[in-house]
């Protein structure tokens, strides 16, 4: 008979959230042109949300429990993102099993010790140690609370967000900026979570897109739009909402750059809506969409309705694979040397000694932004592993219908569009900057030598990243992930 299945699996399933708001008066400049160098208010508070799946057969392994922890933060730095990581498997006993994955806001700027000499730094340690105490709590709550659970998955698109590769005419250059014309990936993937009761207990939204509504302008700490959109869809549904940032590398609001929270509550907004209309379709967990046959009432009617899967079904959304490893991928060959990156920086702060001087606080800006890069540049510099290649770390785990990909870095958005051509037949869950994000960001080959700030900032090779979307489908492939859209006659 016809029917159509719906993407599910069958796990154990925990969660716990935590607040993890820094203290207003902590230095918060992340974007350079910013004049104001310490936060002076709060927006929304930020969170830290534990999620943990455990293989419904049981825990055999280690790999038959993976931690996933969301962050309301834009990532930490390497040296930050490995104490944070050590001191959460010290305090919880969970080992390799654990990845940190940032929603990239931009409105919560650097936690790292880097900045402890700026105004406001001196907050940043103890906040530091704050977070690392929110999340151990987190994790050990979910790790506690955890129960035989359902997850239905379903999708809708969402515009809110948009390419942001734009070549200007008239200035002869790429800006960053909404390009009305670029490739994006609308998917807006949901998942929700249910106990055996049918209640539900958790709800997850991934979709790729920067966190930068607010730049500049804004001096408030904020989630920026995720914030608005897990409120959206928890009043609608009762249950805690998770945002995933999926490979947004080249896609940003439509509307951003701006000062004004209420935009990115707006835009919020459109993806919470977006993401209510998937979560109102889903039906119950284990139930298919049957073709029951025709009925004679004035005309002949087809009937359709909900019935349970039948055991091959219920076996098939059992299934538990996870891996983790390193895609090897070469570093770019003309990346600047320490000695450059440092001559540069000394260069830009001296200019813009003399623009303030003069009273020209556009181009102070001007060079407060490439020394800012240069900054960021040396640091990245200092913490990349020496050698030729840099193993880029993976994590894919199968639950049953669904594959969830983390991966380092920021990625452009044709990781996912691509994956999810390939296996339509399957939910994919992407997650980029698993654990921070050491190369920056894995633009197309065709991107590089346009002068894109991404590719600029870019330390690997061109070729990287469609290496590394074929060592993830390979991997899909062999697991068996469906090429085929669920519908069976």
């Amino acid at each position: 008979m016809l029917q159509v299945d719906t993407l599910q699996a069958s796990v154990e399933f925990g969660l716990a959230r935590r607040d993890v708001t820094p203290p207003v008066g902590i230095y918060l400049r992340l974007w350079p042109r910013s004049t104001e160098p310490r936060a002076t208010g709060v927006h929304r508070p930020l969170t830290a949300t534990a999620i943990v799946l455990r293989n419904a057969a049981g825990v055999a392994t280690e790999a038959d429990e993976q931690i996933i922890v969301a962050i309301d933060l834009c990532l930490l730095r390497v040296d930050e993102q490995a104490a944070l990581t050590a001191e959460i498997r010290r305090r919880t006993g969970v080992a390799g099993q654990l990845m940190c994955h940032y929603s990239h806001t931009h409105s919560t700027g650097w936690a790292s010790l880097v900045y402890a000499a700026m105004p406001g730094g001196d907050l940043i340690a103890p906040y530091l140690d704050y977070l690392a105490s929110q999340v151990v709590d987190a994790v050990t709550e979910a790790r506690g609370a955890v129960q035989a659970a359902s997850i239905v998955f379903g999708r809708a698109d969402c515009n809110m967000g948009g390419n942001r590769d734009l070549w200007d005419s008239e200035t002869r250059q790429f800006v960053c900026g909404f390009n009305p014309d670029g490739p994006t990936d609308p998917t807006v993937l949901v998942g929700r979570v249910t106990n055996p009761d049918g209640d539900v207990i958790a709800t997850l939204v991934n979709y790729a897109c920067h966190p930068t509504t607010l730049a500049w302008q804004n001096s408030l700490i904020s989630p920026d739009f995720p914030g608005a959109t897990r409120e959206v869809v928890e009043g609608a549904t009762g249950a805690p909402c998770v945002f995933l940032q999926g490979a947004s590398g080249d896609v940003g609001p439509r509307e951003g750059f701006v000062g004004d929270p209420a935009i990115a509550d707006r835009n919020g907004r459109e993806l919470g809506f977006a993401a209510m209309s998937a979560l109102e379709s889903l039906p119950a967990a284990g139930t298919t969409f049957h073709y029951e046959g025709p009925s004679i009432s004035g005309t002949t009617l087809g009937i359709w309705a909900h019935v349970s899967v039948s055991n091959e079904a219920r076996s098939r959304l059992g299934r538990w694979q996870c891996r983790r490893w390193t895609v090897p991928l070469p570093y770019r060959q003309d990346m600047p040397s320490l000695s450059v990156a440092h001559r540069d920086l000394d260069r830009w702060q001296a200019e813009e000694v003399v623009a303030q001087r003069a009273g020209d606080e556009m181009a102070a800006a001007d060079c407060r932004s490439k020394a800012e890069q240069m900054t960021r540049l040396i640091k990245k510099l200092a913490e990349l592993p020496q050698g030729p290649i840099y193993n880029l770390p993976v994590m894919l785990l199968q639950t049953g219908d669904a594959f969830w990909l983390g991966v380092e870095a920021e990625h452009y958005n044709v990781l996912q569009r691509e994956l999810r051509r390939r296996f339509p037949g399957t939910a994919l869950v992407v997650m980029t900057l698993m654990d921070g994000g050491r190369v920056a960001y894995l633009p197309t080959a065709d991107t590089y030598g346009k002068g894109l700030y991404q590719e600029t900032i870019a330390v690997l090779a061109p070729g990287s990243l469609e290496t590394l979307i074929e060592a993830v489908a390979a991997q899909m492939t062999a697991w068996g992930a469906a090429t085929q859209v669920g519908t069976t006659a």
